[in-house]
């Protein structure tokens, strides 16, 4: 029987493969919405707005990404009632430092001054990969903002010395090495759909603006195991079986110390799940956050 139900799996994750590559073949990835900029301490944070009355979903990219990475994202969660929100993170994408104010501020700080931008009291926060990070430290500085939290693929940026040290068995200097696609895509999806891999790679070298990158932003926790303990916020943790940053038994860390938690591992993917198993993502992400 378990063999039936892995063989039930497998077939259902390549059949979405297969859907996407014939998406992306067929040029009929979703747009994003327009975006704006939003004046905020220190950047210039460019954004985009689906509008609407839904409840909002906040959603935060990747280092190697920008808002347009969540584009097959964006159709699902309008479609399902909600209001979608991404922004290019400060550093990244079209977001502009502003070279004479203090930098670099906390990626929690940006958000909030986000929100408050918009004038929304409560939202449910997507994170992917570093993304994720913030997620995490915006939830333990503004819990009472954040209807529900998503972390995806991310080593959720905890200090204790022996995660420190496993990381570093997990990614030594030759995989930093490594070019992005291989890091961060499976190689399955890397095998069966070429063009999503070339569209991944080309939103990939736009994340970062060229010139001097500004100092990487600071948090404002210091994240520990024991202090994830204390997010009392609904959480829903994910990865791919075959993500190489943060593996299925790194999830199980994060699964045991964050109490109001739920995971999921999605065979053969990889470190971007939104990218890779959109259809899986959107529906498992959908199916949580309509309960809070």
């Amino acid at each position: 029987m378990k063999l039936l139900i892995r063989l039930c799996i497998w077939a259902a994750v390549a059949v979405a493969v297969d859907a996407t590559a014939h998406r992306l073949s067929a040029g009929q990835a979703p747009r994003i919405p327009p975006g704006a900029y939003a004046d905020i301490p220190g950047v210039r944070l460019w954004y985009v707005d689906s509008g609407g009355t839904g409840t909002p979903v906040v959603f935060l990219h990747a280092a190697t990404g920008t808002t347009q990475a969540w584009e097959y994202q964006v159709q699902p969660f309008v479609s399902a009632g909600y209001r979608f929100i991404a922004y290019d993170r400060r550093g990244h994408g079209r977001s502009v430092n502003d070279k004479t104010a203090p930098q670099p501020g906390t990626a929690a700080d940006d958000l909030q001054a986000l929100m408050s931008h918009l004038r929304i009291d409560r939202f449910h926060v997507v994170g992917t990969a570093a993304g994720g990070i913030a997620s995490l430290d915006y939830a333990l500085a503004f819990p009472q903002r954040l209807r529900s939290l998503v972390v995806a693929n991310s080593i959720g940026g905890v200090q204790d010395e022996d995660y420190l040290e496993l990381g570093r068995r997990l990614r030594p200097p030759q995989f930093n090495a490594l070019p992005p696609d291989v890091r961060e895509l499976g190689p399955s999806y890397r095998a069966a759909n070429p063009a999503g891999t070339a569209r991944w790679l080309e939103l990939e070298k736009q994340s970062r603006p060229e010139g001097t990158q500004p100092p990487t932003q600071t948090f404002r926790n210091r994240l520990t195991f024991s202090l994830l303990e204390s997010i009392s916020v609904p959480t829903f943790l994910l990865t791919g079986g075959a993500d190489l940053y943060a593996p299925p038994a790194v999830l199980r860390l994060f699964t045991a110390r964050i109490k109001n938690s739920e995971s999921l591992v999605v065979p053969e993917v990889g470190h971007s799940a939104y990218w890779e198993q959109p259809d899986v993502f959107n529906q498992k992400v959908l199916e949580f956050i309509r309960k809070h």
